[in-house]
């Protein structure tokens, strides 16, 4: 049995709009699953439709063998969702909101209490459980919302975007959270726009373009894909011309950065090298360009040709 089951889901809105055109995968119990795509590829309308939000116009949903239309109430209770909007009460307070939710699973008080102390304590929010959510830090919200979708223990969580606008301690303290979860046994399907929180966290990934999944395979898999990408390196000492490095090609962006082109499978430690001998000292490396999107157009280029 398969922890999500999707086949030939379509929808179309009345404005002929195709955002799905038919598409299938599977996630398998215990899995954490990546559902990458660009904005507009028909992410969110897919998710709205494994949790009810959206009607599909048509296919077939199952989660955990439940079928959304025959078995929907028992679909929806296997089924935590945070989604990208925040949408919850801002003036009722922090432990309100978790324990609230609770009740519409039928789960009684002192049991959602003591839920509600494990994950706000694990999320670091227990300490400001008696104040209004609209006092929280972006941050804050979104580690409350996915205390909320989790208060009834669903075995499968959804994530959509939950990491958007959040800085970087905050990310990888979400991203620990969510792999003790995930270790823990609950599925989890992600969709974010960061190529390496996808990386970090997932094993398998679908990617979706214009209704349609292009890619659906193992992460590993996937990456190996992401031919080209272009690294900045931060020197220690300023340069006034772009080093030569032979087989690679060079940018020097200012004084203090080198641009360095790479392919799939180039060794790093070459570049590092040839620089070394050069006395050239490296203080930081980071991707020019969101490598996700190099990826997306990537796929959808190698699409078009195929289908061309």
């Amino acid at each position: 049995m398969k922890a999500l089951s999707i086949e030939k889901l379509t929808k179309t809105y009345g404005n002929d709009v195709h955002a799905l055109k038919g598409i299938d995968f599977n996630v398998n119990p215990g899995d954490f699953y990546a559902l990458l795509g660009p904005n507009g590829a028909g992410k969110t309308t897919a998710i709205g439709i494994m949790s009810s939000l959206i009607s599909k116009t048509s296919g077939k949903v199952e989660i955990f063998g439940h079928n959304i239309d025959t078995d929907l109430e028992a679909a929806k209770a296997c089924i935590g969702l945070v989604p990208q909007e925040l949408n919850m009460n801002m003036f009722e307070p922090v432990l309100n909101i978790v324990v609230n939710q609770a009740g519409y699973y039928g789960i009684d008080r002192p049991l959602a209490l003591q839920r509600a102390e494990q994950y706000l304590t694990e999320l670091r929010l227990w300490d400001r459980r008696f104040d209004a959510a609209r006092t929280l830090s972006g941050g804050m919200k979104r580690r409350l919302m996915i205390a909320r979708a989790l208060i009834h223990e669903p075995r499968l969580l959804i994530l959509d975007e939950p990491t958007a606008g959040v800085d970087i301690e905050i990310r990888r303290s979400m991203w620990d959270f969510l792999q003790r979860r995930n270790e823990a046994g609950t599925t989890i399907i992600l969709t974010t726009h960061y190529l390496e929180e996808a990386e970090n966290l997932c094993r398998d990934v679908a990617i979706i373009d214009e209704g349609v999944i292009i890619e659906d395979a193992p992460m590993s898999t996937v990456l190996r894909k992401l031919q080209r990408e272009v690294l900045i390196l931060t020197l220690r000492d300023g340069q006034d011309e772009a080093p030569s490095l032979p087989g690679f090609e060079t940018n020097l962006v200012n004084s203090h950065e080198l641009e360095v082109a790479i392919n799939s499978g180039d060794d790093l430690n070459a570049i590092f090298g040839a620089l070394a001998e050069r006395s050239i000292a490296v203080v930081s490396l980071r991707n020019k360009a969101n490598r996700l999107e190099e990826l997306f157009m990537g796929l959808v280029e190698n699409r078009q040709a195929s289908v061309g």
